[in-house]
C-alpha cells in the first residue's frame, strides 16, 4: 500500500476544534475579568459606605459628648456591631479575591489599599464608641466653654478629614489625598490642646 501523506500546507491551517477551544478560553477569561472588576467595584462601594457611616458617627458622638445624651450614647455603642460585622465581611471578601484571582498591578494595589483602609475605618468607628462611653462616665458634669469649643472643633475637623479621604478615594484625587496629612496634623494639635486644658484643671 502506498502511504498517504498529509500535504505540508495543511499543518498551518488551524484545526476547527482547536480554534473553537481557544475562542472559548478567551471568552471565559474575559468573563472572569469582568466579574472580578465588578467584585472590586463592589468592595470599593462598600468601603465608601463604611466611611460615610463613620463620618455620621463622628457627628453623633460629638453631639452626645457635648449634650450628655445617655440614650444616644447607648444607641451608638449598640450600632457598632453592624460596623464590625460589615468590616470583617469586607476584609474577608478582599482576601478571597486576592487568593482566587491573583490580581496584578493596579488591581492588586486597589485591593491591598482597601484592606488597609477598612482597618482604619473600623478603628475610627471604635473611637466613636469610646467617646460615647466617656460621655456616660462624665454624665452630670458640665464641660467648661473652652473644652466644649475644642471638642466641637475636633469633631468638625475629623468629619472634614474623613470626607476628604472618602472623596480622594472615590475620585482618585491625589491633591485631596496630599491635604489629608495637614488636616491630620491640625487634628493632632487640637488633641494636644485638650490634654493641656485637662492638665491645667488638675
Amino acid at each position: 500500500a502506498i502511504p498517504v501523506r498529509t500535504p505540508v500546507f495543511l499543518h498551518f491551517i488551524p484545526h476547527p476544534l482547536g480554534a473553537l477551544r481557544q475562542h472559548h478560553q478567551r471568552v471565559v477569561a474575559r468573563v472572569v475579568l469582568l466579574v472580578f472588576h465588578q467584585q472590586l467595584d463592589d468592595a470599593r462601594n462598600e468601603l465608601a459606605q463604611l466611611t460615610a457611616m463613620v463620618i455620621e458617627r463622628i457627628s453623633r458622638a460629638t453631639a452626645i459628648l457635648l449634650d450628655g445624651d445617655l440614650e444616644g450614647a447607648n444607641q451608638l455603642i449598640q450600632d457598632d456591631d453592624e460596623m464590625d460585622a460589615r468590616s470583617i465581611t469586607l476584609e474577608d471578601r478582599c482576601y478571597q479575591l486576592l487568593a482566587l484571582q491573583a490580581p496584578v498591578a493596579g488591581d492588586l494595589r486597589q485591593l491591598v489599599g482597601i484592606v488597609k483602609m477598612v482597618g482604619e475605618v473600623e478603628r475610627s468607628a471604635d473611637l466613636t464608641v469610646n467617646i460615647s462611653k466617656s460621655a456616660r462616665r462624665i454624665y452630670g458634669h458640665d464641660l467648661d466653654p473652652r473644652m466644649r469649643g475644642l471638642i466641637a472643633r475636633m469633631g468638625e475637623q475629623a468629619q472634614q478629614l474623613f470626607t476628604a479621604a472618602l472623596e480622594s478615594f472615590q475620585e482618585n484625587d491625589d491633591a485631596k489625598a496630599a491635604a489629608i496629612d495637614d488636616m491630620d496634623s491640625y487634628l493632632d494639635g487640637l488633641q494636644r490642646e485638650v490634654v493641656r486644658v485637662i492638665l491645667e484643671k488638675h
